[in-house]
């Protein structure tokens, strides 16, 4: 029997009772609990074999909910969230000790944003706590942007994921936090590097913190900075000359993932375009869902195509990145 349902009221009451329910955002589907109850927050970490060391995403309605679990806002992070939430923005920032340890991997901060997406709205309005909320994937698998990708995934492990349709953005939220009160990008992500820059001014992006699990001896500084994610289970290459990549390859089950024009050759077996309109949005939207389609065809490798290096194109290529480590 599906998990897969539109009942709010029924993720409700789930909720409620310290389950979890995979909710529907702008950006990816996540796997939802309780942030005050210690039996959703471990079962997520269970679901997902996440490491507990790698904090998670508090969920609000609005950003007049900030001041309920963080003690200080910067004015940056006060313009970032006027100009972006609901959206996919999350911001790390100071908490207040109402929030668990184990939502923030013991760290005095805590990441949160507003989803932009309709049900999750509608269901954190209903709901007397605020819901972290990872993506509804094992950890380092390729993340969820439908209910049927989350179901696959899981099955009979969760009792309901909410279907709110195909996710619109596509990849996971921006993540900024804040050193001296300036705002630093932890991850890249949905938001444009170019977009935060015309709100608040020149940011810097902060890759250093990424690590493995070999190299976890400090906790990461804010959620998806590990140098291996939202991998296909194929063997995986990023490349800026797909057609060289197929030719090493000759004799193998070849998968091409392509930003806009379509290869001939007679050595691919399946070739996904993620937007023939050169369409960068458009292409972080299908991201996922071509890598699922990809890693669900059977093949000996993935080429992937690296994209152009600005807009969005930055945020595709570190997700690519992260895939081929």
């Amino acid at each position: 029997m599906s998990v897969i349902s539109k009942d709010i009221k029924k993720a409700v009451a789930l909720l409620n009772a310290e389950e979890l329910v995979a909710i529907p955002t702008e950006t990816v589907y996540g796997l939802a609990g309780n942030i005050f109850s210690e039996k959703a927050i471990n079962s997520i970490f269970e679901t997902k074999k996440r490491p507990h060391f790698n904090p998670l995403i508090v969920h609000i309605t609005d950003a007049e909910k900030l001041t309920d679990i963080v003690s200080h806002i910067p004015k940056k992070a006060k313009l970032l969230a006027n100009a972006f939430w609901p959206g996919p923005i999350t911001l790390v920032l100071k908490k207040k000790a109402i929030i668990p340890d184990i939502v923030t991997a013991g760290k005095d901060t805590v990441a949160v944003r507003v989803p932009n997406h309709h049900l999750t709205l509608e269901l954190l309005n209903a709901l007397d706590f605020p819901l972290a909320a990872p993506s509804a994937n094992p950890f380092n698998r390729i993340s969820p942007t439908s209910a049927e990708h989350v179901e696959g995934y899981f099955k009979n492990q969760i009792k309901m994921v909410l279907d709110g349709g195909t996710c619109k953005s596509g990849i996971e939220s921006t993540i900024i936090g804040f050193e001296n009160d300036n705002p630093i990008i932890y991850r890249l992500g949905s938001t444009s590097i170019e977009a935060i820059e015309d709100v608040v001014g020149k940011v810097e992006i902060k890759n250093t913190a990424l690590k493995t699990l070999s190299n976890a001896s400090e906790n990461p500084s804010a959620p998806g900075m590990l140098a291996r994610h939202y991998a296909p289970r194929t063997t995986t290459i990023l490349v800026d000359d797909v057609n060289s990549a197929v030719l090493q390859y000759e004799g193998k089950k070849i998968g091409v993932l392509l930003f806009k024009n379509e290869l001939e050759s007679e050595n691919i077996s399946f070739q996904i375009i993620l937007s023939k309109s050169g369409n960068l949005e458009e292409a972080a939207s299908k991201l996922y869902d071509a890598l699922h389609q990809l890693d669900g065809a059977n093949l000996d490798i993935i080429i992937a195509e690296r994209f152009p290096n600005f807009g969005l194109g930055k945020s595709i290529n570190d997700r690519l990145n992260r895939a081929t480590k």
